[in-house]
């Protein structure tokens, strides 16, 4: 009984208006050990002895073509100047910062709904969070 209702808490938090925090990418991947990245890094081949692009870097060019399409329909010089920054951004940390510029831009020129919408396709790129649960601790 008690697993059913939980069942059902569980559900109705998923299918509700839970919301996710978008949160920014980590400087340093804290997925491998410091040794381990270090050892990788050291047994990379140079960059002049390989054709193949990282896939760090066409994740980064997917995320920058993402957020220029976002800004594509906008015909004002302040899209222009944000589509050179996204262009230029060196970092998936820097394209997170830049979220807000293009909600804000997209919400002007069309509308709140168009702008979440739109954000909605960028947050694909970034690491998400559960929210809190609200329950607080328990006393014993």
């Amino acid at each position: 009984m008690l697993n059913a209702f939980l069942f059902q808490v569980r559900r109705l938090r998923v299918s509700g208006s839970a919301r996710v925090e978008v949160c920014p990418p980590a400087v340093l991947s804290s997925v491998d050990p410091l040794w381990s990245r270090l050892l990788r890094w050291l047994s990379a081949p140079a960059p002049w002895q390989t054709d193949v692009v990282p896939a760090a870097s066409r994740r980064l060019q997917r995320t920058r073509d993402d957020f220029v399409a976002c800004l594509k329909d906008i015909e004002t010089p302040q899209a222009g100047l944000l589509a050179d920054r996204v262009r230029t951004a060196r970092s998936p940390r820097e394209l997170w910062h830049l979220r807000s510029a293009v909600f804000q831009l997209v919400s002007l020129h069309h509308s709140q709904r168009e702008a979440l919408h739109r954000m909605e396709r960028l947050n694909r790129h970034f690491p998400t969070r559960a929210p809190k649960s609200g329950f607080g601790a328990l006393d014993a």
